[in-house]
């Protein structure tokens, strides 16, 4: 007969409460372990993915014309580690990114009227990488690290 204390079928009526806590937390840190390196890989991958998308959506119309290359040369990809922490982006330094991916309407700050259309480069490439992005955070959290 079970204790009510330790509901295990075998269990004597007197037995206290029995943990497996220190074995539960030494399997999330070997899973932790293995996960992490995967992580930093797969936000790597996407990053630089992401930033060759939005350099080919920069190429050209429907995006942005690239007469020179300027511009698309200037976008760069960067990932950064801190601790159980992955982040990575990708941006440009160019004053123009903001004008060229949503259009502009009114006057400057030189006093010039404009009625630039958009031409969206960064929000397809977006949309093209977060399945595949997501697909693999899905697939390190189901595999615990072990794939």
């Amino acid at each position: 007969m079970p204790s009510p204390l330790n509901p295990h079928p075998n269990a004597h009526p007197d037995a206290g409460v029995y943990s497996n806590a220190a074995q539960i937390a030494a399997a999330f840190e070997r899973r932790a372990a293995l996960t992490l390196p995967m992580a930093v890989s797969a936000v790597r991958h996407y990053t630089m993915l992401l930033e060759t998308r939005v350099k080919a959506h920069a190429s050209g119309r429907p995006g942005p014309n690239a007469p020179t290359g300027d511009y698309r040369r200037s976008w760069t990809h960067t990932v950064l580690v801190a601790g159980s922490t992955v982040i990575g982006t990708t941006g440009t330094n160019k004053p123009q990114a903001r004008r060229l991916e949503y259009g502009f309407v009114g006057e400057d700050s030189l006093g010039r009227r404009y009625n630039q259309r958009p031409y969206p480069h960064v929000g397809p490439a977006i949309e093209e990488v977060r399945p595949l992005f997501l697909a693999a955070m899905d697939d390190i959290a189901a595999s615990g690290g072990d794939a």
